[in-house]
């Protein structure tokens, strides 16, 4: 997992590096479409940013754990193991859902038409709250 988040990292630079050169933005069509991709990239790459650094303090403190003698650097140390473990599940699912890639259909517009159909005025009722909701 983490060398795909290195992928989409370095996509993430390369699409920031692209988007403020002149001939892409002369380019309308494609300055947009690098805008929209750097706009999905940007929530993904801030919590890839957030899950590295709790894997690198996961690190520090197991690290500090084995070192140190200090008690109060100790018990600071397990309260920060303890912080991360708990953290960082949580931020993997947040990630994993975020790579699922996008469908394509999900941006256009859609028309839904709502009709009572048969069962009288129950079924009136219900297309009249099915509408409002």
């Amino acid at each position: 997992m983490i060398e795909k988040l290195h992928i989409i990292q370095q996509r993430f630079d390369e699409v920031s590096d692209l988007i403020i050169q002149p001939d892409i933005i002369a380019d309308q069509k494609r300055y947009v479409q690098l805008n929209k991709e750097y706009k999905d990239l940007s929530n993904l790459v801030a919590k890839i940013k957030s899950y590295k650094t709790l894997l690198s303090n996961l690190e520090e403190a197991e690290q500090l754990l084995k070192e140190e003698k200090d008690e109060e650097m100790l018990a600071m140390a397990k309260m920060e193991v303890e912080e991360a473990k708990e953290s960082i599940p949580a931020l993997e699912e947040e990630i994993k859902f975020l790579l699922i890639p996008k469908d394509p259909e999900d941006a256009k517009n859609v028309v839904i038409e709502i009709r009572a159909g048969t069962g009288g005025d129950e079924a009136s009722i219900f297309a009249g709250d099915l509408y409002r909701m």
